[in-house]
């Protein structure tokens, strides 16, 4: 409102005829915080405990949803690629923001502001929490590129490649690929919402995974409500109970 110099009133009614400033206001106020591996003891369940159970699958099927610029799909894509499992799985991400969805299409970051993700990947990749003496020396190069003079680390194409991006409003819009999930990470996004909005979002998450699907929240999210009977409790995870008829 002081940015556009109106109050409550006029800002709601300007939005209402112009596309352009909804599109503009949605940019300035969504949060857009993320990193590579973030919260990386997460990422070692991830690695040793949750992939484990999807590599029965023949096709793996995942879906970041509300996922920013972008760390977190790579931090996914990494993961499987150390699981020898790139190649089985389809990666799908969206968010409303379209400027982030720009960024994370490029996979290339700054260098000196996320510096901490060189921490992150080490203990997310080279440790192993359920086998402390275990260590995989696994090179920063393998997966992007660091270039301290511009300030960049960039993923490497092959990485790039893989997913499929779109522009998609959780909790307006349906599925926006067509298809059911294994695993639909949205981490840190319906801590934003108030509970009639968070149930849509589980509504459509539990909907689009297929039985015992995987659903993965932010650290300080939690499933409350009706469909709090529908998910099972799984480590850091959420598993869909099997339909009983």
């Amino acid at each position: 409102m002081v940015d556009y110099k109106l109050d409550t009133t006029g800002l709601i009614g300007q939005m209402r005829n112009n596309n352009v400033l909804v599109e503009q206001v949605v940019k300035d106020i969504t949060v857009n915080t993320t990193e590579l591996f973030r919260d990386p003891h997460i990422w070692q369940h991830v690695k040793h405990v949750l992939l484990p159970k999807l590599k029965q699958q023949p096709t793996i099927n995942i879906w970041h949803a509300g996922c920013s610029t972008g760390q977190e799909v790579y931090s996914m894509l990494i993961v499987l690629h150390e699981h020898n499992l790139l190649e089985r799985t389809k990666l799908y991400a969206s968010d409303l923001n379209n400027d982030v969805l720009q960024i994370a299409k490029k996979g290339v970051y700054k260098f000196r502001f996320n510096i901490a993700y060189l921490d992150n990947f080490d203990k997310a990749l080279k440790e192993n929490p359920l086998n402390y003496e275990e260590y995989s020396d696994v090179p920063y190069s393998k997966y992007f590129e660091i270039d301290k003079e511009k300030d960049a680390i960039k993923m490497h194409s092959f990485l790039c490649e893989k997913p499929t991006f779109k522009k998609h409003d959780l909790v307006k819009e349906p599925n926006p690929f067509y298809l059911k999930f294994d695993l639909i990470i949205c981490r840190n996004v319906i801590i934003y919402f108030n509970y009639d909005l968070q149930n849509k979002v589980f509504d459509l998450f539990y909907n689009n995974l297929y039985p015992n699907g995987f659903l993965w929240l932010g650290m300080h999210e939690s499933i409350m409500g009706p469909f709090a009977s529908k998910f099972e409790k799984v480590g850091h995870f959420y598993q869909k109970k099997e339909t009983m008829f």
